[in-house]
């Protein structure tokens, strides 16, 4: 049998394992997907003992992603990223480090009909999953305007990030107005019903993706489909980041339905 799971403390929300079990179950694999919460100093530990005790891969969620980087060989867009949230122990070598938070953006964006190649997308919040969105979009040619409701933290990422801009949230009217994308990477909307975005700066040209899942349709959701925007939950960004995982450490194709009505049933 082989095992994976998820790394991280809390682990007890998580919705990955029913949606990589039932993935299992349809392929009909030989696989379990379990939780793991080590202490938040016994990270190194928790690495080199899956390693040895056979893990094929494992799943890195908070507040592992970061110091994660300094126990696996990361690739380039892990390390660009600075965060890895999966681990695969397949190859003959250390374990490697990736991240597929970036993957699983662009992939629900591109379900939603986005055609990212040159377009223009603004992305609210310069934390974890902002940094990886904000790669992820211009990896596949987009231009990225990142806003922030600290400045400096838009800025900084803007130097990392290829033909990336900084802004405050003041600006997210005008950015807005020639936009084709627009990301919510931040937790507004995740507790109370609000919106990190005027309603007012939204239109029927963008398409828009919420990365909070619960609740489902957000404010912000909300308000972009009342003006005929494309909307796009954070449970397809949930879903393509786990796919992307299932299909490195297992080198099938991932039935994407099933592992959608599997995460989705627990929304």
């Amino acid at each position: 049998m082989h095992v994976f799971g998820l790394l991280g403390n809390p682990v007890g929300h998580s919705l990955s394992p029913p949606m990589h079990e039932a993935a299992y179950d349809e392929l009909g694999l030989d696989a379990r997907y379990v939780t793991f919460e080590p202490a938040p100093d016994d990270l190194e530990s928790a690495i080199r003992g899956a390693n040895a005790l056979g893990i094929r891969g494992l799943n890195v969620t908070i507040p592992f992603k970061q110091d994660t980087l300094a126990y696996v060989e990361p690739d380039d867009l892990a390390s660009r990223i600075g965060a890895v949230n999966t681990i695969d122990f397949s190859g003959e070598g250390p374990p490697t480090g990736h991240n597929t938070d970036a993957a699983g953006a662009v992939r629900a964006l591109e379900r939603g009909d986005a055609d990212l190649e040159g377009a223009t997308a603004v992305v609210v919040g310069a934390g974890g999953a902002g940094r990886a969105i904000a790669f992820g979009l211009a990896d596949v040619g987009a231009t990225v305007a990142i806003v922030n409701r600290t400045k400096s933290r838009a800025y900084d990422l803007a130097t990392a990030v290829p033909d990336a801009s900084g802004h405050g949230l003041e600006s997210l009217p005008d950015l807005l107005s020639d936009a084709d994308v627009l990301v919510n990477a931040t937790s507004v909307g995740m507790e109370e019903d609000v919106s990190p975005v005027p309603a007012e700066a939204l239109h029927a040209d963008l398409t828009v993706l919420d990365a909070v899942y619960s609740p489902l349709e957000t404010r912000l959701l909300r308000e972009a489909s009342e003006r005929g925007a494309t909307t796009v939950d954070g449970a397809w960004m949930l879903l393509y980041q786990g796919v992307e995982a299932f299909e490195r450490w297992t080198g099938e194709s991932a039935p994407i339905e099933v592992m959608n009505g599997a995460l989705r049933s627990r929304l």
